[in-house]
């Protein structure tokens, strides 16, 4: 009895199922190329892949010893890589579940679903705010400022030193005074509270922003990439204010601009 070629690999009679799958595994291997295209885990993902063809092959003549080497040392190596990759993988997966990604309407239902409210800005925190950047502006003061609306981030304040003091002005200029020592990095603001300075921001991965703008605006992008923040960046060559949100990075011309992209403000009781 013949058997054909490519009976031994389990393809002679295709299904819809086989379909699918060989279609969801080919979706995800390009996903991962894109993601990992031009870094130093680019070989190593060529590498494992070899690896995986290698197994199938193996198993498909069935070399059980070899197979079961394979198996163990894939099982093995794919832990390694997962600890070794660690902050990759993490922001993989905050990119997944950011607004922008796969997960974005989903986490926006289960959030309507949970009650997670926007968290809005009073209109006194607003100008206490806005009075800060157009007086940091004057002075060529840089400053990179995050404020959360419905995600949390905890673990960016957790980068840096908590403050919890209330939002004013004064308080906001004193930390980003260039001899400050929590001036380098962001602040995040919670409601009326700073919450936290001197916190580190991912930085975006994008090869499409202009040369002018420094690592503060890369890492505004970058948090409003990975999160629904509003990010407030002033620049400390130009002076010039800059609001980012989902990664659009917006000129701010006046105060009276800043303030309204931080609305919408409640009233003051």
């Amino acid at each position: 009895m013949t058997v054909a070629p490519l009976s031994i690999f389990g393809f002679l009679n295709l299904s819809f199922a086989d379909c699918l799958d060989i279609l969801m595994v080919a979706i995800l291997i390009y996903l991962v190329f894109r993601w990992i295209r031009g870094s130093a885990a680019m070989s190593i993902f060529i590498a494992i892949i070899l690896l995986f063809v290698l197994r199938v092959l193996v198993a498909a003549f069935n070399m059980r010893l070899m197979n079961a080497l394979l198996g163990t040392f894939i099982d093995v190596g794919v832990l390694a890589l997962i600890v070794i990759f660690q902050p990759e993988v993490r922001h993989f997966l905050m990119r997944l579940g950011s607004r922008n990604g796969v997960a974005g309407k989903g986490r926006d239902l289960l959030g309507r679903l949970f009650g997670v409210e926007e968290q809005k800005l009073a209109n006194e925190t607003v100008n206490e705010i806005a009075e800060a950047c157009r007086a940091m502006s004057a002075e060529r003061t840089g400053a990179l400022i995050v404020l959360p609306r419905k995600d949390s981030l905890n673990y960016i304040a957790e980068t840096g030193d908590i403050v919890d003091a209330k939002v004013s002005r004064r308080l906001i200029m004193n930390i980003f005074f260039k001899n400050s020592p929590l001036h380098d990095g962001a602040m995040v603001i919670e409601g009326d509270r700073v919450t936290a300075a001197r916190c580190t921001l991912p930085i975006t991965q994008r090869t499409d922003i202009p040369p002018e703008f420094g690592m503060r605006h890369k890492a505004a992008i970058g948090i409003s990439e990975e999160t629904d923040a509003n990010v407030i960046v002033v620049s400390e060559e130009t002076g010039d204010i800059s609001f980012v949100h989902e990664g659009v990075l917006t000129g701010i011309g006046n105060i009276n601009e800043l303030k309204l992209k931080l609305g919408p403000q409640e009233e003051k009781a």
